[in-house]
């Protein structure tokens, strides 16, 4: 008998006080922190992050349904990626339990594979005065790295830093990049108000911490990815595809916005941002060639 997919979200209430959310990440734009835990080790690990945290306010934010959001836009255009899951959850942080919505992925690694960060992996292995994206050329790499810029530009993610791009390394020699992962701070991430969702320009140029190419999201697009990348299509009919189940998970993360009202704003930022993608290739403002 063949057994059904498990679903991406995971609505009813898991008590997941056992989890230690020991590691962190500290937002430059929040005063907040991005707590992560795990379970298990190396190819078996399972990976949890929440969206930001802090003493006073405890967990809030939406940056873990961006995370979500972000691998169904993947699925849909055919890109590498890992897989997030959202979870409904009690977690305990630093002694009180919250309530709350979790990312949850399982590690890309195969067993035999060990991974580290491509800044690290650049810093003994390129050649002298190799720029980034020349280097990343190099190992046959290119079309990776331009199916990233573009979906960083439809999902304004402003944090693609060297750490946040990994390279897999098995015990042959052969290297390559891993699945794309760490989505959350995108779209209309650190918004905590309906004034400031409101005011914000869908296709405004984020400037993002870029490892590779610039920090303009528009400029990495413009200059580098070509006209004819291998992708899927979006199209108006995936909105059903990347909004489903995600209005419960999305209440109250901005005061005086409904879970709704904040998932039609996720839909249409990447929808015109893919509209306007699409403007760049078809009026030739592409420069790169493949």
């Amino acid at each position: 008998m063949a057994i059904a997919p498990r679903s991406d979200i995971q609505p009813v209430l898991q008590d997941l006080t056992n989890l230690d959310w020991s590691e962190s990440a500290v937002s430059s734009t929040t005063g907040g922190s991005f707590l992560k835990a795990r379970s298990g080790e190396g190819a078996d690990a399972t990976y949890y992050k929440l969206s930001c945290y802090d003493e006073t306010n405890g967990v809030y934010g939406h940056e873990c349904v961006n995370e979500l959001f972000a691998s169904r836009l993947m699925n849909v255009l055919c890109v590498r990626h890992v897989p997030y899951r959202l979870v409904h959850a009690i977690v305990l942080v630093n002694g009180k339990q919250h309530e709350t919505w979790l990312a949850e992925s399982t590690s890309f690694r195969m067993r035999g594979e060990s991974k580290t960060a491509l800044s690290r992996f650049y810093d003994f292995n390129h050649l002298e005065n190799e720029q980034r994206i020349e280097f990343c050329h190099r190992f046959g790499w290119e079309q990776d790295v331009w199916k990233m810029m573009l979906i960083d530009y439809l999902i304004a993610n402003r944090d693609r830093h060297g750490g946040n791009l990994e390279v897999l390394q098995r015990s042959d020699g052969a290297v390559s990049l891993a699945p794309l992962f760490d989505n959350g701070l995108s779209l209309c991430f650190s918004t905590y108000n309906a004034n400031a969702l409101h005011a914000i320009d869908p296709l405004q140029d984020v400037i993002s911490n870029n490892y590779l190419g610039t920090r303009s999201l528009e400029e990495n697009l413009i200059k580098f990815v070509p006209p004819d990348l291998p992708v899927g299509r979006l199209r108006p009919q995936h909105e059903t595809t990347l909004l489903q189940g995600l209005a419960p998970a999305l209440d109250h993360a901005i005061d005086g916005v409904s879970g709704d009202e904040l998932a039609q704003f996720l839909w249409r930022m990447t929808w015109e941002r893919w509209c306007a993608y699409e403007s760049l290739r078809d009026s030739g403002r592409l420069q790169a060639q493949s």
